[in-house]
């Protein structure tokens, strides 16, 4: 497994199996092997056909995978597209530090950048938000659970951005950071830090996303679930769609002006986090980021 974090905690195939058969017995009869691409965030083991064992590559990634498991359901009864359905979940074990689960595996073609003909999935992209945003608020004030930087107005992560543009400078990152940090402006400047919260998926993107026949089947990886501003969703707007497809996106969210101009800002911020951590270790997910600043850039 390729080691993409300084402190990546120590999985392979041997520990996995330990822990499933331990945990469920009864799954212990399915063979196991790793998936082929596994993300930055989880780890993935095939179990069988028909299953996927999800493992945090980092300490502290455990909440998410709690989190999944008691929202999934949630989210499933709201959206009309599949999202992870949590089989199980096991506890820190056998010298692994961190929560864990069992999905169902889901079927469908990872979406790619910038896909020509992408009204219909935009459409469909837009339906999903507007779906997950319909989720009621819990009443009670909003729990660590489901607070994320992501959901905070984008100008607070004015310092962050600034970071990142001086990480970004000695490398050859393939956009003009001059105008990277003026677009960055006229989002922070368009934020509007008085909207009412509601839920996001937070992280949106080509990755996330399964295709069937061009249109959008399953939504993965809900632990970055959480409530507050949801304009970081956008984003899927300048990596996944082509010209046509962001205006037929825009339309039927009917986002406003300074909402989609804030939305550019998350894009260039996103992008240029996965230039500075991911540039030698995920060369795909970087060329997808690279397409979505330069569309974010364009307008």
């Amino acid at each position: 497994m390729t080691r993409l974090h300084a402190d990546e905690l120590p999985i392979d195939a041997e520990l996995v199996r330990r822990l499933v058969d331990h945990t469920f017995p009864s799954l212990a009869v399915l063979p196991l092997r790793p998936v082929a691409g596994s993300g930055s965030s989880n780890a993935l083991f095939h179990l069988g056909e028909e299953l996927v064992v999800r493992m945090p590559r980092q300490p502290g990634g455990g909440p998410g995978i709690v989190k999944e498991s008691r929202w999934s359901p949630v989210v499933a009864r709201h959206v009309g597209v599949a999202v992870p359905e949590v089989v199980g979940v096991g506890e820190p074990d056998r010298g692994y530090p961190e929560h864990w689960s069992i999905t169902r595996w889901l079927p469908g073609d990872v979406a790619s950048a910038a896909m020509n003909g992408s009204t219909e999935l935009a459409v469909d992209l837009a339906t999903f938000l507007t779906q997950l945003r319909s989720l009621a608020v819990p009443e009670r004030p909003v729990s660590d659970e489901l607070s994320s930087y992501r959901a905070l107005p984008l100008v607070d992560l004015d310092p962050d951005f600034r970071e990142l543009l001086e990480e970004c400078a000695p490398l050859d990152v393939g956009i003009d950071l001059d105008d990277a940090r003026r677009v960055w402006g006229l989002a922070t400047d368009a934020c509007s830090t008085t909207g009412l919260p509601t839920f996001l998926h937070g992280d949106l993107l080509a990755e996330n996303l399964l295709l069937r026949d061009g249109r959008l089947a399953a939504v993965l990886d809900l632990g970055g679930l959480a409530v507050g501003d949801p304009t970081v969703d956008l984003v899927v707007a300048w990596e996944v769609l082509d010209a046509e497809g962001r205006a037929a996106f825009r339309r039927t969210l009917d986002v406003d002006d300074d909402t989609w101009m804030t939305a550019r800002g998350w894009a260039l911020l996103i992008a240029l986090m996965t230039f500075a951590y991911y540039g030698e270790t995920m060369p795909r997910r970087c060329a997808d980021r690279l397409v979505m600043a330069r569309a974010a850039l364009a307008g």
